[in-house]
């Protein structure tokens, strides 16, 4: 197995990306070439775009790939780039959940480092095995929980690391929408179709979709992990066959208490993820719709709105943002910044040297792990009418 980045270079271009899914009427396949674009560190060089073979060539040719680097599957590109001098770096899996697992795990084992959507997979002992693969051959493995990539939110975290809370009681995370209030599944939204089937999607809906956004965004800011969940899970679109909505409470190992809603019929709610945590000396709140604003409340004291790369931002905002205060950034550039913490990795590599350590910050597969567990958790304390269950 050759890693890729171990070769004897020296670094004078950008990365070479590849990509799994993404083709031709996919969403989020779209988002991420934007998002590896926008810093200038990559470059789209190879892809299996589509299962469809057909599908796949014209999406290859539409995003002006080389004809020989044009694959009908990834087990095909994994072994084929991983056997090129000049072959890709690393690699986007963007399909649908079924298929992370199988994938990432082709491209793990041709040497080459992983982007992956999330959830990780869809079950707990696929989630595991993966895990276990990517520690062994020591590749970078990133999981692209996009949020942990705004600096408002990365400032949060460290106000939380340093104390500026005092010790945490309370984390409350919500991320409602309302695009699946009624059966868009049946009227050709491939968004929808995939999402709300059971085989591609995994065994929870919005809790899978949306919900380990939250979930991952309030360990991340508090630093701390949660440890036991009681939750309700709830389908209120009649013959849909998954959860569109979630209701739970979360225990966190520092002694916390969290409460979690997600929903996808929320009816006049675009995207809104919202987390507000409390500690013993002050609050933070975070909007997703709002993302430039940190507002933190001290005990006894006037309310400050902290604004990105502006009033009140930190190095740790700055150093996540690309312009002036006053200019907004938002969902691409929290994608991005995740591609170019994962370009700054590699190339430390390639370079031995250490990362800049503000790159760091990307979830990784122990992240995604972590977020796998949630889902699992989630649907068992469902099933057993809300139990308290073991995350």
């Amino acid at each position: 197995m050759t890693i890729a980045g171990s070769r004897d270079e020296k670094f004078n271009r950008r990365l070479r990306l590849g990509m799994v899914g993404g083709g031709r009427g996919a969403f989020i396949g779209a988002v991420h070439r934007i998002a590896a674009r926008l810093d200038d560190r990559w470059e789209l060089a190879a892809g299996a775009l589509s299962s469809d073979p057909e599908r796949a060539r014209l999406s290859g040719e539409d995003l002006l790939l080389s004809p020989d680097r044009i694959y009908s599957t990834f087990q095909e590109m994994a072994q084929c780039e991983g056997e090129r001098e000049d072959g890709i770096d690393a690699v986007a899996i963007v399909t649908p959940n079924h298929a992370h697992a199988s994938a990432a795990e082709a491209f793990l084992k041709a040497g080459i480092h992983v982007i992956c959507d999330k959830p990780l997979t869809t079950t707990r002992q696929e989630a595991d095995r993966l895990a276990q693969l990517a520690r062994e051959t020591g590749l970078i493995f990133a999981v692209t929980h996009n949020y942990t990539g705004y600096p408002l939110v990365r400032q949060a975290r460290s106000m939380v690391a340093e104390g500026a809370l005092g010790g945490i009681r309370v984390v409350q995370v919500e991320y409602a929408q309302d695009w699946l209030a009624t059966r868009v599944e049946e009227t050709g939204s491939k968004q929808a179709e995939w999402r709300t089937d059971p085989v591609r999607s995994g065994p929870a809906g919005a809790v899978g979709d949306i919900g380990t956004h939250a979930f991952n965004l309030a360990e991340f800011i508090t630093g701390d992990e949660a440890t036991s969940l009681s939750a309700e899970l709830h389908t209120f679109v009649q013959g849909r066959r998954l959860d569109d909505n979630a209701h739970m409470m979360l225990r966190f190992a520092s002694g916390a208490k969290g409460m979690l809603w997600c929903s996808q019929v929320a009816a006049g709610v675009e995207n809104g993820l919202r987390i507000r945590v409390y500690g013993e000396r002050a609050g933070l709140e975070w909007d997703q719709e709002n993302p430039n604003v940190l507002l933190f409340s001290p005990l006894g004291e006037p309310p400050r709105m902290i604004r990105r790369n502006g009033y009140g931002a930190n190095e740790v905002s700055r150093a996540a943002s690309r312009v002036p205060g006053g200019h907004p950034e938002g969902y691409l550039e929290g994608f991005a910044q995740l591609y170019s913490d994962v370009a700054e990795q590699i190339v430390a590599r390639m370079e031995g040297r250490d990362p800049n350590p503000f790159s760091l910050e990307v979830p990784t597969i122990e992240h995604g792990l972590r977020g796998v567990r949630f889902i699992e958790a989630a649907v068992r304390s469902s099933e057993a009418k809300a139990a308290w269950v073991e995350i």
